[in-house]
């Protein structure tokens, strides 16, 4: 049975969303609508179009200079189990995964049990970038995020020593 995915959009090639050569997946749907967002038309549930987590894999196949996949937004933490899916049958080619969230690391550990697929799509990503966008904190000198509040977290390390690891000086 095939398992849909709400999607604003997917650019093939990036080198801005996460380190090495990235395809981005937008999520369609985002509940912060934080002021100043980049994909303002990323935010309705409505919007964008439905994929398959398959045919989303089979373009990322098809492009061996790809390092892995990034989920920006709207949010991906709307459509957690999909994008769990979609992530986890991502690593089983090669890739690795960067996850966009408006919702902060701390919030989504402590609300994993209330929200279908949460702890699932944690577990699938390598990089988490955290945090609503916040417009009085925009720097565009920072490497993939667009605030200062924005955190770049080592998800592995983080869970594995109970602590947030951050890796920007990493990248």
């Amino acid at each position: 049975m095939d398992t849909f995915i709400r999607i604003a959009g997917i650019i093939k090639e990036s080198i801005v969303d996460g380190p090495g050569i990235r395809m981005v997946v937008f999520a369609q749907g985002c509940r912060h609508g934080c002021p100043g967002c980049h994909n303002p038309g990323t935010h309705s549930f409505d919007a964008g179009a439905l994929a398959t987590v398959d045919s989303v894999l089979e373009q990322a196949k098809r492009n061996p200079l790809l390092d892995g996949i990034t989920f920006s937004g709207g949010d991906p933490f709307e459509q957690a189990e999909a994008f769990a899916l979609l992530a986890r049958k991502a690593k089983e080619h090669g890739m690795d995964i960067v996850t966009y969230t408006g919702y902060t690391y701390e919030y989504i550990i402590q609300n994993l049990s209330g929200h279908r697929g949460w702890d699932a799509l944690l577990d699938e990503t390598d990089i988490l970038i955290d945090g609503r966008y916040e417009a009085d904190k925009r720097n565009l000198l920072l490497k993939f995020r667009g605030s200062e509040n924005q955190r770049i977290i080592d998800v592995k390390r983080s869970k594995a020593e109970g602590r947030i690891v951050t890796i920007e000086s990493e990248l």
